[in-house]
């Protein structure tokens, strides 16, 4: 561990004791050689690996950049969103870290169990309300739980728009279906799971013009646990280099099959000047590049595939295929 790295003054007086005498060699030995104790919460007992929590990271960070563009054009002003830590911890602990009285979204995410909270710090949901109704984005000193409902409408309406945004940075995980199920402003009314259940806490750092603030998810992990697996970097590398199956690849050659390109049957080509042009008559006669004893060049999306001879079916113009064309690319 980084602890247990020693700095550069720290080896020069370790060396200089041990020269005057002051520090013994073998009682440091004995001390090295003793059974080294650490304490242990079984509370705080984690349930993430570093790898699924970076993978979570990963998914907000794209998240983050969503709601950056998300908040932009809804607010109409300058926004920027960024992930400043994952952490898990128990959800009691989550409950008093956040304000007695704050904005609480509480979703679920079908097909998934249980349910996952954002947190809006106070100033950031005054900043969003007073863009909405067409001031600075000042936060103000209102207290949140004295939201009216004109105001609890247009934050619910806000909010939901940024189930949106989750479902797709999660897609490259899971397909999820969020959906706000209510809005809660007191935390401690909130008893979404047992207080010693693990939490990964995704803080978000939100700018909103010259107000900055916190949106904490909280997402438990009996809530990720169908899934877990999934969060991982071996799960990623697999699903890069996953192979098209069968049906996948029936799809694609149905939908090519049914698309539709020109086919043109050129009977040749001339180059002549504008003069000519503009006083060509009625009568008159162009001299084309191709004998009528050479076969026809047919195109197919514009590049020459087939030679063919001309003739009539049904008193309509035909043509008959007679070779696959080689030659080049176009005409």
């Amino acid at each position: 561990m980084a602890g247990d790295v020693l700095s550069q003054n720290e080896i020069d007086a370790l060396l200089s004791a041990l020269s005057t005498g002051e520090m013994d060699a073998q009682q440091l030995k004995d001390e090295n050689t003793k059974n080294r104790v650490r304490s242990y919460d079984f509370k705080r007992a984690l349930r993430f690996s570093k790898d699924q929590i970076r993978s979570l990271t990963r998914i907000y960070e794209n998240y983050a950049r969503l709601l950056t563009t998300l908040l932009s054009a809804q607010l109409r002003t300058i926004t920027q969103v960024s992930v400043v830590s994952a952490d898990q911890i128990p959800y009691e602990e989550f409950v008093r870290s956040v304000p007695s009285m704050t904005v609480l979204n509480v979703m679920s995410v079908e097909p998934l169990d249980g349910r996952i909270i954002m947190e809006v710090n106070p100033n950031i949901a005054y900043a969003m309300l007073d863009r909405i109704l067409g001031g600075k984005g000042e936060a103000g000193n209102k207290k949140i739980d004295n939201l009216t409902e004109i105001e609890t409408k247009l934050l619910r309406n806000l909010l939901d728009k940024t189930l949106d945004i989750m479902e797709e940075a999660w897609s490259s995980v899971a397909v999820i279906n969020p959906e706000m199920e209510e809005l809660e402003v007191n935390p401690q009314f909130l008893q979404v799971i047992s207080p010693n259940e693990i939490v990964v806490v995704i803080s978000l750092s939100v700018q909103i013009g010259e107000e900055t603030g916190m949106i904490n998810l909280c997402i438990p992990h009996v809530t990720l646990e169908p899934i877990i697996s999934k969060l991982s970097v071996h799960y990623w590398m697999q699903s890069s280099k996953k192979e098209p199956n069968e049906l996948e690849v029936e799809q694609i050659r149905t939908q090519v099959q049914g698309a539709t390109v020109p086919v043109v049957a050129m009977l040749g080509q001339t180059d002549i000047s504008i003069e000519d042009f503009l006083s060509l008559d009625k009568g008159d006669i162009i001299r084309l590049d191709r004998g009528v004893n050479q076969p026809l060049i047919v195109q197919v999306g514009g590049v020459p595939k087939f030679s063919a001879q001309p003739g009539q079916l049904k008193r309509k113009l035909a043509i008959q295929i007679l070779d696959q064309f080689k030659g080049g690319t176009s005409l």
